[in-house]
């Protein structure tokens, strides 16, 4: 009966520990930004100096370092975090990634690979949405993307003092981290922003109230007169100018407000002036093809004009494989998204989370806050994709709504491969900027991501096994029984096998989840140069995640800021020194 018991707990619970925070939700107090609009209220043609299209993690901070010399439009194609308590507040983490309406600040999609994923469509892009967990990229890392390591490190700094928090350290994060050390992930390196290897205790994005603070706030250090802020700006085009020159020239965009009325926003006279692409590693390709830069036939196929014939453009699609083992916990646990990371030798890190009671709403009635796990989302749900009827869901809500309380208490811990080596490609389904591209990333594809799983996978087993973590087990649920309960997990489309919880490649081919780390598309050495410019057109630059070929340290929200900091010093600093010379 117990065995059957749990198997039923954790196909429903599975991971929705990852959402259970404060019982009372925090509001965090919306900055004044007297330059944020929406583009209805914009008039139907305008120009600046420069045109950043996507006020994600890099495009924000990217926004208020070019506003401290020029005037600047950035355009987001979502809405503003600030009074939504579903982005702000901790207690309702998950909430988002449930939202399937048009308004939603997340955006689903399914790669063809058959596994849940979600983009971002709110200003401050995926800092709203994900886990919070903020580590910088290793310093080999910071050498091999050609930057240069002291701006780096105060372009870190500038990030750190507005949205970066030392979290606190409850029981069983201090077991994760204990076990961790226990098994030979060594040696400890206590608190730190810094990627080393070892068990660490990362940086958070919540504060010690429980509130979000997103790549938004950095708009705190805007210059107001220099930026302006359009929501609900979707565009549809960059617009060149080919006539007479050598090569195509970016002059301007064309995009829609949320009544659907076009509008244009053109460069000032400048050789310096520029267009920034920073959409995100869907975004930026897609935008790119849309605009007739991209791989001929395919756009042909799709009627779009090429304006240049860049077959990278994107190519290089990685996704970096995630996956987990449930432990219910005979002990009762804090609520904690990531905090502890292990850092190996042998390119797996592993993370954990956990949770209980699911958080209650400040209502008379309480109502549990699902999240992740809730029926209604795409990466944990207990109702399988392709049946999330609306009589499903209600159905399977109804049934976690009436679990006792002790059902939830537990954690995951879980592993990300470095990397991944392994690519795919981007591919437009039409001409709707709107409409998600269709994407694969082929997890797995190279042998040694699946070794780097492999690796990691047996390093948690060997956590779980520890005589740190032995309170958060129960002692009668083997390796192989926890192994077989989170392989039931609906996580993915793909299909089951039954030796999952003998074959550790089995398990992780099955389970592979997202941990919304996907980049590429728009590549350095492809489809930008060095300092980001677009190869074969002028006045037009990709800065964001779409450019990486490897996803930077074991989360890469730090430096997704960090790098829209840095690039907008950099474009300052050259500008200065060639007018200074003019």
């Amino acid at each position: 009966m117990g065995m059957l018991w749990w198997r039923f707990v954790i196909s429903v619970v599975a991971l929705t520990v990852l959402l259970c925070f404060n019982q009372l939700c925090h509001s965090q107090q919306a900055p004044n930004y007297t330059f944020v609009d929406e583009a209805s209220t914009a008039p139907v043609s305008a120009s600046y100096d420069y045109i950043i299209i996507g006020g994600g993690t890099a495009g924000c901070p990217l926004a208020a370092t070019l506003s401290q010399n020029y005037n600047v439009l950035l355009l987001e194609r979502g809405g503003s975090p600030y009074g939504n308590p579903n982005i702000t507040n901790l207690a309702a983490f998950g909430l988002p990634l449930a939202d399937e309406s048009p308004s939603s600040p997340a955006q689903r999609f399914i790669s063809e690979d058959g596994v849940i994923n979600s983009r971002a469509r709110v200003l401050g892009g995926g800092s709203c949405l994900n886990a919070g967990f903020y580590t910088r990229a290793s310093m080999d890392y910071v050498k091999n993307a050609g930057w240069d390591p002291n701006l780096v490190n105060l372009s870190y700094h500038w990030v750190e003092n507005i949205v970066a928090f030392e979290p606190p350290m409850l029981q069983w994060q201090s077991a994760v981290r204990d076990g961790l050390l226990e098994v030979g992930v060594l040696p400890f390196n206590g608190f730190t922003y810094d990627h080393i290897d070892g068990t660490k205790v990362g940086g958070t994005i919540f504060d010690r109230d429980g509130n979000r603070h997103t790549a938004a706030d950095l708009l705190k250090y805007a210059n107001p007169k220099g930026l302006t802020v359009l929501l609900h700006a979707t565009v549809h085009k960059i617009l060149f100018r080919t006539k007479g020159k050598q090569r195509p020239v970016a002059h301007g965009v064309v995009y829609r407000d949320a009544k659907g009325v076009k509008h244009r926003a053109h460069l000032n006279k400048g050789s310096k002036n520029e267009i920034i692409v920073s959409a995100g590693a869907l975004g930026s390709p897609q935008l790119l093809m849309l605009s007739g830069v991209g791989p001929a036939e395919q756009l042909r196929s799709h009627n779009i004009s090429v304006v240049v014939d860049q077959a990278m453009v994107g190519q290089g699609m990685s996704d970096n494989p995630m996956n987990a083992i449930y432990v219910p916990s005979p002990s009762d646990v804090e609520v904690s998204l990531i905090q502890v990371v292990g850092i190996t030798k042998f390119g797996s890190y592993i993370e954990a989370a956990s949770g209980s009671n699911f958080g209650l709403t400040p209502s008379d009635t309480p109502r549990r806050n699902f999240g992740l796990l809730s029926p209604q989302t795409g990466q944990l749900g207990t109702v399988p994709p392709k049946q999330r009827t609306p009589e499903a869901i209600a159905k399977a809500v109804k049934v976690m709504n009436s679990l006792n309380s002790s059902v939830f208490r537990g954690g995951f811990l879980l592993e990300k491969i470095l990397g991944p080596l392994s690519t795919g490609h981007l591919e437009l389904r039409n001409k709707n900027p709107s409409d998600n591209p269709a994407v694969t990333f082929n997890y797995f594809k190279e042998p040694e991501d699946l070794q780097r799983c492999i690796d990691g996978v047996t390093i948690i087993e060997r956590v779980i096994e520890s005589r740190a973590f032995s309170n958060f087990k129960y002692p009668y649920l083997s390796i192989q029984a926890l192994i077989n309960m989170t392989a039931n997990f609906p996580v993915n489309l793909l299909p089951k096998h039954d030796n999952d919880s003998v074959s550790i490649e089995q398990f992780c081919k099955d389970t592979v989840m997202t941990i919304w780390h996907y980049h590429g598309g728009c590549q350095v050495g492809r489809v930008v140069d060095h300092d980001y410019k677009v190869l074969g057109v002028d006045a037009l630059r990709v800065i964001d995640g779409s450019t990486f070929n490897f996803s930077p340290g074991t989360n890469p929200q730090a430096t997704v800021m960090m790098l829209g900091r840095y690039m907008g010093v950099r474009i300052l600093n050259d500008r200065i020194t060639s007018e200074g010379f003019a």
